[in-house]
C-alpha cells in the first residue's frame, strides 16, 4: 500500500526550503504521496511556546547562523543566510498556495518558487506583485489567483492549515508526518525515509 506524508511547512523557513525538493525526491522513491500544507508560524508559536527569530536568545541566533552556513554547503543549495526581505509576512504566499491546492493545482514546484524567491534571489514574498510573477512563472494565472486567495475564503484555507497543523502537534517547521509518527526538520529526512520502508 502506497505511503502517505503529512507536510507542513512555511515559505519564509530555510529549513523548509533546504529539505523542500529533497522531500518529493524521496516520496518519488518509495511512491508515497505529500499532502503540502503550507502554515504560518505566527498561528503556531503561540500556541506551541516558540518564538520568532528576533525574539530568541543571542545564542540561540548566533547558533542558527552556523547552521544555515553549513547545510546550504553539504547540500549544494545555494542559500543566503541573511536575505534581503527576511523575516516578511508568510501570510499572503500561504493563502496563494493553499487556494491553488483548493482548485486542485499541485503546489510543489509553486512553493519551492517561493522559497526559492525569499532565500536565493533576494525578492519579497509578502509582496503581491511578486507573487503574481512567480504564479505566472508556474504556469498559473497569478492574477486570479492572487484575487481567490486575498479574499476571506483564502484566509480560511489558512486558519484550517494552521488549525490542523496544531492538532496534530506541528510547533515548527517543517514538519512531517509518516502513520502519525511526527518528525521535526529537514534534518529528520533520513529517519522519515527509514519509516517509509517499515512494513505499515
Amino acid at each position: 500500500m502506497a505511503r502517505h506524508i503529512t507536510y507542513y511547512y512555511t515559505h519564509i523557513s530555510p529549513w523548509s526550503f533546504l529539505g523542500h525538493a529533497r522531500l518529493g525526491e524521496l516520496a518519488a522513491r518509495h511512491g508515497a504521496s505529500v499532502d503540502h500544507v503550507p502554515i504560518t508560524l505566527g498561528a503556531i508559536f503561540p500556541k506551541t511556546g516558540g518564538l520568532p527569530l528576533p525574539k530568541r536568545a543571542p545564542e540561540r541566533q548566533d547558533y542558527r547562523m552556523v547552521e544555515l552556513k553549513r547545510w546550504p554547503q553539504l547540500l549544494g543549495i545555494p542559500l543566503n543566510r541573511e536575505p534581503k526581505h527576511f523575516p516578511t509576512d508568510d501570510r499572503p504566499s500561504a493563502r496563494l498556495a493553499l487556494t491553488a491546492k483548493a482548485e486542485g493545482h499541485d503546489i510543489a514546484g509553486l512553493s519551492l518558487a517561493m522559497m526559492r524567491a525569499c532565500w536565493a534571489e533576494e525578492r519579497d514574498i509578502a509582496d503581491l506583485a511578486t507573487l503574481r510573477e512567480i504564479a505566472d512563472a508556474c504556469g498559473l494565472d497569478g492574477r486570479a489567483l492572487l484575487e481567490r486567495s486575498e479574499s476571506d475564503q483564502g484566509q480560511r484555507h489558512l486558519d484550517a492549515a494552521c488549525q490542523a497543523a496544531l492538532q496534530d502537534g506541528c510547533f515548527g517547521a517543517p514538519w512531517y508526518i509518516v502513520d502519525g509518527e511526527p518528525f521535526w526538520g529537514q534534518d529528520r529526512l533520513d529517519m522519515l525515509e527509514d519509516a517509509l520502508t517499515r512494513e505499515a
